[in-house]
């Protein structure tokens, strides 16, 4: 009786752990869907104007001014995007497209007006610099949540600690990276890099959000490079959402032609 009562716990105890287990596992699934969801689809589509500064180890400072446009084709699903830069002059007329795609590799291209050339930013060069910047190009389009593993560190009171180690190392510069989730916006709100020595080497923070048509949005973020002190914060301003952005400017036409209607 008391064999039969044990191995009757054990089972219990054990289907207890499994079903703790996949829990756990839906839970973390379910954070990075709604994270994603409140980082790159508010709305159906959207635009905004940013500023970015660029300030290198020595101090030195660089700016760089665009609008961006994007549209979604379905929550949490492919998505276009263009960015249209106007300032300084050695940018001016450059342009940055993406075809965020969920089940295969994003499409991206860099208009270059002084050559007139449409360059094709291929899936290896997603993690490098985005036109100087600290922030990569998958930074700005936003990273395939599909490219990583994610184990729920820590539930705390007000956010999420989340790890998120990349399925293909060899993709990127980092061994894994920590997330700090905010449980009320879901907004990712620091982000930090990890080399294979459990070294910080890269750093994102939000340092300002702002409630538009409803919609939790970062209007302030800052991206460090640790090893030197480097770093660029990017600013938004005019940011709206639902504007009714049709589908044909979503095209290569537009790199040449920029649809000057939406982007005032």
């Amino acid at each position: 009786m008391k064999n039969i009562f044990r191995k009757s716990t054990a089972i219990i105890t054990s289907l207890y752990f499994i079903a703790a287990s996949t829990y756990a596992t839906e839970s973390v699934k379910d954070i990075i869907q709604k994270s994603n969801l409140a980082s790159y689809y508010s709305g159906d589509d959207g635009s905004a104007q940013a500023r970015m500064v660029i300030v290198d180890a020595k101090g030195s400072k660089q700016m760089r001014q665009f609008t961006i446009l994007r549209k979604d084709q379905a929550d949490l699903g492919n998505q276009d995007m263009l960015v249209f830069f106007s300032r300084p002059t050695d940018v001016k007329g450059t342009v940055f497209r993406v075809t965020k795609k969920v089940k295969e590799d994003d499409d991206r291209w860099l208009y270059l007006p002084a050559l007139d050339l449409v360059k094709r930013i291929s899936a290896g060069d997603k993690r490098t610099s985005f036109v100087g910047a600290h922030f990569y190009y998958e930074d700005v389009s936003g990273r395939n949540p599909a490219e990583d593993n994610f184990t729920l560190l820590n539930d705390e009171t007000t956010s999420y600690l989340i790890k998120a180690e990349p399925k293909d190392p060899s993709t990127v510069e980092y061994a894994y990276y920590q997330m700090t989730i905010n449980k009320e916006t879901y907004l990712p709100m620091q982000a930090q890099y990890f080399d294979e020595q459990n070294k910080v080497i890269r750093e994102m923070q939000v340092l300002k959000v702002k409630i538009v048509q409803g919609f939790p949005t970062v209007t302030h973020a800052k991206i460090t490079q640790l090893s030197d002190g480097s770093y660029t914060e990017m600013q938004f301003r005019n940011v709206k959402y639902n504007v009714g952005l049709p589908d044909e400017i979503f095209s290569e036409r537009s790199l040449r032609t920029p649809p000057k209607k939406w982007l005032k």
